[in-house]
């Protein structure tokens, strides 16, 4: 294939990986692909594309495509990193639920020995909102902790480890009872505040919240109205709305939330992961095979 690796700011471990899949680099105009290196600039890749109707195939860098979303169509193959950051955000995920249920940021920022606080994620019920790949990853590291899982998802069907799969329009029924909840989905319009004051009045007042998914899933004002009123036991939030988080944010000093910036994977964990994906997508689509992480424009995602 021939690859053009955009825009001119891209690391050039893009090229290394194109190439890796038996790639050539060229200039856009003679390209059949593109990879993109630019999570952000929504503008520079349009242009790009209405220069070059050549390009056939569009790999994106990261999971969450609701900035690129309008430019999807079915004209051309698009692909995203879908998938590929599935572990480390699991990880992410656990190291949060741990910290927030066992009360282990509240217990760092005393300054003083004080008293027990903390429940058990042993035996734990727990509520998952999405039902890809960080859901999948995040199943399989809860399984020595014995919870009984639910995942709120679009599609109903089994999962290995999960008690009850369950529609979104169900999500009301997911979240009394739980110890904690955990959001692992994509952004589309249908799931922009989808944690509101009505779904944190269902949660049990000791159950967490996790958000390694994006900020806009929840209303960031009723989370701080609900932290400070004891309607949840708290929130650990790899993402937030606004985000970054403002220095003065109540979030910040509340002392039943954990925020950490972003940071489910790191560079370092993301790097690696994203060129095996970009090299064996290559080969893929040189092979006349079907990508991985398809970007299906109906459902935003």
């Amino acid at each position: 294939m021939r690859i053009v690796v955009a825009p001119e700011r891209a690391p050039a471990w893009m090229a290394d990986a194109a190439v890796a899949g038996g790639a050539t680099i060229v200039e856009a105009s003679l390209a059949d692909g593109l990879v993109w290196g630019d999570p952000r600039d929504v503008d520079a890749l349009s242009r790009l594309l209405d220069e070059c109707p050549n390009i056939r195939w569009v790999q994106l860098p990261f999971a969450g495509v609701e900035n690129f979303i309008h430019l999807v169509d079915s004209d051309r193959i698009w692909t995203c990193g879908k998938g590929v950051y599935a572990e480390p955000v699991a990880e992410h995920a656990l190291g949060l639920s741990l910290a927030g249920m066992r009360h282990l940021a509240a217990y760092a920022r005393v300054g003083t020995w004080s008293r027990p606080v903390g429940r058990n994620l042993i035996g734990a019920r727990v509520t998952i909102v999405g039902g890809g790949g960080i859901t999948e990853s995040l199943v399989s590291l809860l399984k020595p902790f014995r919870c009984r899982i639910t995942v709120v998802r679009r599609r109903i069907e089994p999962m290995d480890g999960v008690a009850e799969v369950l529609g979104t329009d169900q999500l009301h029924h997911a979240l009394p009872g739980a110890d904690l909840v955990v959001l692992a989905l994509a952004l589309t319009p249908e799931t922009v505040g989808l944690m509101s004051a009505n779904e944190f009045g269902l949660m049990e007042p000791h159950a967490w919240v996790v958000n390694v998914a994006r900020g806009r899933h929840i209303v960031t004002d009723d989370l701080v109205n609900a932290l400070a009123t004891g309607s949840i036991g708290g929130a650990a939030l790899d993402v937030t709305d606004p985000e970054p988080l403002p220095d003065e944010h109540p979030l910040w000093a509340m002392p039943n939330c954990i925020v950490t910036p972003h940071v489910g994977n790191t560079p370092e964990m993301a790097v690696p992961l994203l060129s095996e994906r970009i090299t064996e997508n290559v080969r893929r689509i040189a092979a006349g095979q079907p990508p991985i992480g398809v970007v299906d424009h109906l459902v935003g995602y």
